[in-house]
């Protein structure tokens, strides 16, 4: 069974099942073509060990709380790769993102920042990492997590070994994704009729809702 109380995805099969098509058919190699390009996911709260729900409020700020009832709680967990996945929040379909000096951050497009490596740590808690940034002396990850305050971290200070990273996925439904279109690092949201370009003064949320902006580089 998986983490989530519903048995691993099977990205061969395309599905949450018992063991994964090799194993249930006997083959050792085989060649499955889909006919449906819809990615089967999990409606979830994400309970963090320190106590909090993490939520995304309307704005696109992140942190956490402990009402287990409130509809920002609720993320979208969408497989993008071999137990990597994808958290969108359900009700601002913005997806959680790390950029390159740690901070989490929200982001309309879904980029490689937005990709999390989820291992499954001690008694079922769940650590999500980041698949594009780590030390780059030590090679440790950098991970989701939130403080004993509620407030999100920056990803290069949490450990995995402590509360701050442990989190709990409680899934209320199993539903279909299409798979999110990749989209590059600081491609921004075009508006209609408008050829899609990166921009180097996006506005972004980084921890715990603070408006960053980023500075045009100068030569």
């Amino acid at each position: 069974m998986g983490v989530w109380g519903v048995p691993f995805f099977c990205f061969t099969c395309v599905n949450y099942n018992e063991g994964c098509w090799r194993q249930r058919t006997g083959y050792a190699t085989g060649l499955i073509i889909l006919r449906d390009p819809q990615l089967k996911g999990i409606v979830t709260r994400l309970y963090c060990r320190q106590g909090y729900y993490l939520q995304m409020h309307p704005d696109g700020s992140l942190d956490g709380t402990k009402d287990d009832s409130s509809n920002s709680t609720l993320f979208n967990l969408i497989p993008v790769g071999l137990r990597v996945v994808a958290i969108q929040g359900v009700k601002t379909g913005l997806y959680i993102a790390l950029n390159g000096e740690g901070f989490l951050y929200t982001s309309e497009l879904f980029t490689p920042e937005c990709k999390f490596k989820e291992s499954v740590f001690e008694n079922y808690y769940v650590i999500y990492s980041s698949m594009l940034y780590r030390q780059q002396e030590s090679g440790r990850a950098w991970f989701l997590g939130l403080n004993k305050e509620g407030q999100v971290m920056k990803g290069n200070r949490v450990k995995k070994t402590k509360p701050a990273a442990h989190f709990l996925p409680k899934p209320l439904e199993v539903a279909m994704y299409r798979e999110p279109s990749l989209h590059d690092i600081g491609e921004t949201v075009p508006k209609a009729g408008v050829t899609p370009s990166k921009s180097t003064s996006a506005s972004a949320i980084m921890n715990g809702g603070k408006p960053v902006v980023n500075k045009s580089k100068t030569t």
